[in-house]
């Protein structure tokens, strides 16, 4: 079977690029070749088409060119940040809080600091995966220097009220940063009324090109770090290395074709996942995480009771669905997310997450659920 008869219900993990990104992206491989470090008109015709995509990028999340970085993308943008920021504040403190619902690539770099003697306070979540705000202040003490709390969770769409949560963090004089990277393109992010002081987000999630992506630092807050990276000056030395021209000029183009579209693409994705979820909970052992909760309107995490999970997503080989983060797919574990809201192990193994996009149409979801159903009966059977 091709891909083109397959049904891709996966945006979460990445994004098609868009038609007009390739075609703004195009020059800048055969006659706009220049270095954007080179001093000479191929040079300075490069730079000026990154500076077009550093406000481009700025103006969707509403913050100031200056206080974006580029990167390879949100990964190596919190490699970046944390290891920076923290081990520039070390002789203020070494203590950071975080969430057990965070993605891998905030828990895994916070784990390679606790191996370097920072102290890490993971919170924990209900089990609609909300933090309690109460606990998130009792937790913040003289040596804390860190919050770090994603806006939107990457596998049951949930939206943290991080703009609570930046002014209760301010209270105490504690910075916030935040992983953005599945909220951005798909809701309104304003990065100055949300209170953030670090943020990384990535091009590939909203119909850019891989292999680019952002990091902001709260100029109006005198927020910097130290650098982790060396070999140039690039992007004010923070992230040396050759800038990637056409990736950015990419995620640039992707960014304003987002901030055109939000409130059109919005209303549909609420659309589809209203079908989605109404025709998923007539399967009996349905359950949709978090759903009263606030979240993305293109996020569905699905669990099913009675079905074996390490068999589910081989049942379902006409639909690119996932069990939850890109980052850990080949791995036939129980969602972390899942679990730190109290799912039980064999739940939290049969379970789905359905993420939609511009491309997604009525006629997909009535297929995927169509599919989903036929699976999950079958593997009922199976287990009988």
């Amino acid at each position: 079977m091709s891909l083109n008869e397959k049904t891709y219900l996966d945006y979460n993990a990445t994004t098609p690029t868009d038609a007009r990104v390739v075609q703004a992206m195009l020059p800048h491989f055969t006659n706009n070749f220049g270095n954007a470090s080179s001093d000479h008109s191929f040079g300075w015709y490069a730079d000026d088409a990154v500076e077009t995509a550093r406000n481009q990028v700025a103006k969707l999340v509403n913050c100031r060119t200056t206080e974006i970085t580029f990167t390879s993308g949100a990964t190596e943008a919190a490699n970046l940040a944390l290891f920076g920021f923290c081990k520039r504040n070390r002789s203020k403190g070494n203590h950071i809080i975080s969430c057990k619902t965070e993605h891998k690539a905030v828990l895994d770099t916070l784990k390679a600091l606790e191996a370097d003697g920072f102290q890490v306070t993971y919170l924990n979540v209900d089990s609609h995966g909300n933090i309690d705000l109460n606990a998130l202040e009792e937790a913040i003490n003289p040596p804390t220097i860190l919050v770090c709390l994603m806006l939107a969770n990457n596998e049951t769409g949930l939206i943290h009220p991080i703009k609570n949560i930046t002014a209760l963090a301010d209270s105490k004089g504690v910075p916030v940063m935040s992983d953005i990277t599945q909220a951005v393109g798909k809701i309104p992010v304003d990065l100055q009324d949300l209170g953030i002081d670090i943020a990384i987000f990535s091009s590939h999630k909203l119909y850019g090109p891989k292999g680019v992506g952002a990091l902001y630092l709260n100029k109006n807050n005198n927020i910097a770090i130290d650098k982790h990276l060396f070999g140039g000056n690039h992007e004010k030395g923070i992230r040396p290395g050759t800038l990637n021209v056409p990736g950015v000029v990419g995620f640039g183009e992707a960014c304003s074709i987002a901030q055109n579209s939000l409130d059109e693409n919005h209303q549909k994705l609420v659309s589809l996942q209203n079908q989605l979820e109404q025709e998923l909970l007539n399967i009996e052992g349905a359950t949709i995480n978090c759903r009263n909760e606030a979240r993305l309107p293109n996020t569905t995490k699905v669990s099913f009771k009675g079905v074996d999970g390490t068999k589910l997503l081989r049942y379902l080989n006409t639909l690119a669905v996932s069990r939850g983060s890109a980052c850990t797919a080949n791995q036939v574990n129980p969602s972390h997310v899942l679990k730190a809201m109290g799912v039980v192990d064999d739940v939290a193994l049969a379970s789905l997450r359905v993420s939609t996009g511009r491309n997604t149409t009525s006629e997909d979801i009535e297929k995927a659920v169509t599919e989903i159903k036929k699976a999950v009966n079958q593997l009922k059977t199976i287990s009988v």
